[in-house]
């Protein structure tokens, strides 16, 4: 993927998509969320700003928060991916 530069908060990701998460689902970014890039752990995510990408440490939690991400209206905002590390 080359050089990833950025390590948005939640408070970002909300500006930057131009939505407001629900208490819960800001709750529970907040709690997995892995502020150093490397070595992303399972269950745990890291969010890029160029480019404009969630990392997260395991298959299951990229799927997760592709699901929850889908039930906002994402229509007026800039692309952006939901990928995982392989281990």
């Amino acid at each position: 993927m080359g050089i990833m530069l950025g390590n948005l908060t939640v408070d970002k990701i909300e500006k930057r998509l131009q939505i407001t998460l629900t208490e819960q689902h800001k709750k529970e970014l907040l709690e997995s969320w892995q502020p150093k890039a490397e070595h992303i752990e399972s269950g745990k995510w890291h969010w890029f700003d160029i480019p404009f990408y969630m990392v997260c440490g395991d298959k299951k939690t990229a799927e997760k928060w592709r699901d929850i991400f889908m039930t906002y209206d994402l229509s007026h905002t800039e692309q952006f991916g939901i990928t995982w590390e392989e281990r």
